[in-house]
């Protein structure tokens, strides 16, 4: 707005010198009103210039600081979804989700039918059933390799953390589920950028932009572990798990 106001006020200016350079001013001040008009018309397509300029470096530096971020989501989400596989449920504790990529293991299973014999009163027929072995574990450690994730909890280029909890919600009648939200403001990200920029990030309807006022992953209200940014955050192969 400061920016917008700047270019009227100079091209009234301008506009105004003009006029007196045309029709007041004597022929011997005209010099030096001509320099002070270039020096305005100078300073009028600086500020034009920065008014284009400004979102865009606002859009690159947002996108910059959310990809690291929603690095951060993603591991959150992917150690959320081992704890409850192995669980059955999901944590709002950072610190026990840390030690269970640590010390967590994933059983390997194997199925397989097999036919057994029941009795159905006077008769003796065949079942088929499948059964599940488990033949042997693997460290929930494993698929975290070469990731930082005792501290996915840290919100990258700020002092914040991120904010996780959990609940439950009736996925049918009488059945509840397991869910979980992992988030972080989008001003704690921005902090230090144009704050009317902020503003209209943290109102983003969705498309290409962040939805909402938070940067997150799952929901309180439904059974839903991604997060809410656009696909262009996510590589190719993981746009092909959401698909």
């Amino acid at each position: 707005m400061y920016t917008i106001l700047t270019i009227i006020a100079a091209v009234l200016v301008v506009g105004l010198l003009a006029y007196l350079i045309v029709n007041k001013i004597p022929k011997g001040v005209r010099p030096v009103i001509s320099i002070v008009l270039w020096l305005l018309i100078a300073f009028l397509g600086y500020s034009i210039y920065t008014a284009i300029m400004a979102p865009i470096a606002f859009n690159k530096e947002k996108v910059a600081r959310y990809s690291k971020v929603i690095d951060n989501l993603k591991m959150i989400r992917d150690a959320e979804l081992a704890h409850r596989e192995v669980t059955g449920v999901f944590t709002d504790k950072p610190s026990d989700l840390i030690k269970f990529i640590d010390t967590a293991k994933f059983a390997i299973t194997e199925t397989r039918n097999i036919v057994v014999q029941e009795q159905r009163g006077a008769l003796t027929i065949d079942v088929e059933k499948r059964v599940v072995d488990t033949i042997g574990f693997k460290d929930v450690r494993a698929d975290f390799a070469g990731k930082n994730y005792a501290k996915m909890f840290e919100v990258p280029g700020t002092s914040a953390k991120f904010d996780l909890q959990t609940s439950s919600v009736e996925k049918v009648q009488g059945i509840s589920a397991s869910v979980f939200e992992a988030k972080v403001d989008k001003a704690v990200v921005l902090e230090g950028l144009d704050k009317d920029f902020i503003r209209q990030e943290k109102e983003a309807l969705g498309g290409v932009d962040v939805r909402g006022e938070f940067i997150s992953v799952g929901s309180l209200e439904d059974v839903k572990t991604g997060g809410n940014w656009p696909p262009s955050y996510d590589t190719a192969e993981e746009k092909d798990k959401n698909e």
